[in-house]
């Protein structure tokens, strides 16, 4: 069984074009006037004056990323590629090395001999930070990118990446791992299991 449905009944001043165009530029101009001539406190205006006044960010913003420290000052990245494995604009770029032989560390865990971000190819989704099982990558800094016309400014290496701050201004990270070699470290090595 068909059920006819009828159409609605429209006058000529709901399909003509003019009259929603002419209450839209009324707005727009009676909003210009306000925000332009009036004081202060009167002001409807919802932008900002950048980079004069700056928004703040929220809890949760993503900003340019940070490569967290250990005590000793180093990475605290193991190169175990999680973060450029799980980047789906496949940005981050590592190369791994091994630690000498004399050091605690060696057979036990890489580090980035080269680490690499485009953050003009990054899409700030977070993955690289969720992926990481050393906490080793952050976005807390709180900050954007800063504007530039030249492309080299946007590819970040391990060492600028360490040299980020967090938004607290430290670089360490908010989950401590004890390392091999720390004083609280519990001694569970590969050698020397539990």
């Amino acid at each position: 069984m068909a059920y006819k449905i009828s159409r609605p009944k429209r006058t000529l001043g709901d399909q003509a074009f003019f009259p929603e165009a002419a209450k839209g530029m009324a707005l727009t101009i009676r909003r210009f006037f306000k925000n332009t001539f009036s004081k202060e406190e009167n002001k409807v205006i919802a932008t900002v004056r950048y980079p004069d006044e700056v928004r703040d960010y929220p809890e949760r913003f993503r900003g340019v990323h940070r490569l967290t420290h250990r005590t000793d000052g180093s990475p605290r990245c193991v190169a175990c590629l999680c973060c450029s494995t799980a980047c789906p604009a496949q940005c981050i770029y590592i190369e791994p090395a091994e630690y000498d032989t004399d050091d605690p560390r060696a057979g036990y865990e890489r580090y980035p001999r080269v680490f690499v971000i485009d953050e003009l190819r990054c899409i700030f989704c977070g993955y690289c930070v969720e992926a990481c099982p050393c906490d080793a990558i952050r976005m807390d800094t709180g900050v954007h990118v800063p504007a530039s016309f030249d492309r080299s400014h946007f590819i970040f290496d391990k060492e600028t990446l360490m040299s980020i701050p967090g938004k607290d201004g430290t670089y360490v990270t908010e989950n401590p791992r004890h390392e091999p070699g720390d004083p609280t470290h519990p001694g569970i090595t590969r050698e020397q299991g539990h």
